[in-house]
C-alpha cells in the first residue's frame, strides 16, 4: 500500500479541489493541509490543474499527497504522473485507466456505483472505489454493498458534507472524498485562505469525531 493511499484510509477523508481555472493553488492546498487534511485531488477539468499539481507538490511537505482527479484517459494519467500526482482518482470504470496506473505504480480510486461496476473495477486492480454520485445511494447503499462485499474500500464521493460524513464512515465506509463548498471561488478570489482552513477543520472534526447520527 502506499503512503498515499494509507493516508487516505488512516485519516478517512480526501479534499477535492475543483476549480474552474486554478488560481492560488499553493495557497489553497496549502490552507486545506492547515486544517488538517493530508490527501488532496487536483480536478483536471479545471484550466491549469497540471500547472496546479507541479506547483502544489514542490511547496507543501511530503507528508501532504497531492493527487490527480477527473482522470478520463490513460494520457491523462501520464500527464498526471509527469507532474507530480502521487494518486489518480477517476469518475468511471475505465480498464485502460486502471491499467496505465498499474503500469506507473500509481494508486487509483476508481470511480463505480452499481454491484458490477464496482467488482470489474476491484478485478481490474483499483486500489479504492470511488462510490458515484454517493447521495443516489446515502449511507444506506454502503450497508448494503458491504453486505455482500465486506472487504470493499469503498470511499462515497458526491453529495458527502459535514453534516452527514460521520454517517457514512459509521455505515461502513473506509473514507469519504469533500469538494463542494470545500474551497469556495469567491474565497479564493477574495484571498481568504484562513477561510477555507475553517471548511478544511469542519470536515476534519466532522470525519474524526463521527458524532452525527
Amino acid at each position: 500500500m502506499t503512503p498515499a493511499i494509507e493516508t487516505i484510509l488512516s485519516t478517512r477523508l480526501l479534499g477535492i479541489i475543483r476549480m474552474k481555472k486554478y488560481e492560488h493553488p499553493v495557497e489553497v492546498a496549502q490552507a486545506l493541509a492547515d486544517g488538517g487534511i493530508k490527501a488532496l485531488e487536483f480536478t483536471l477539468s479545471g484550466d491549469g490543474a497540471l500547472q496546479a499539481i507541479a506547483a502544489a507538490r514542490v511547496a507543501l511537505d511530503w507528508n501532504i499527497h497531492i493527487g490527480a482527479g477527473t482522470v478520463l484517459t490513460p494520457t491523462a494519467v501520464s500527464r498526471a504522473a509527469e507532474a507530480g500526482a502521487e494518486f489518480i482518482v477517476t469518475p468511471v470504470v475505465n480498464p485502460h485507466v486502471i491499467a496505465a496506473c498499474r503500469r506507473l505504480g500509481l494508486p487509483i480510486a476508481c470511480g463505480a456505483f452499481t454491484p458490477t461496476e464496482i467488482m470489474t473495477a476491484v478485478e481490474a486492480g483499483a486500489d479504492l472505489i470511488k462510490l458515484f454520485p454517493a447521495r443516489l445511494g446515502g449511507p444506506q447503499y454502503v450497508r448494503d454493498l458491504l453486505a455482500p462485499f465486506p472487504d470493499l474500500r469503498l470511499m462515497p464521493t458526491g453529495g458527502v458534507s459535514a453534516e452527514n460524513a460521520a454517517s457514512y464512515l459509521k455505515a461502513g465506509a473506509a473514507a469519504v472524498a469533500i469538494g463542494g463548498s470545500l474551497v469556495p471561488a469567491q474565497a479564493v478570489a477574495a484571498g481568504a485562505f484562513d477561510e477555507i482552513v475553517e471548511r478544511a477543520r469542519l470536515y476534519v472534526a466532522a470525519v474524526n469525531g463521527m458524532s452525527n447520527p
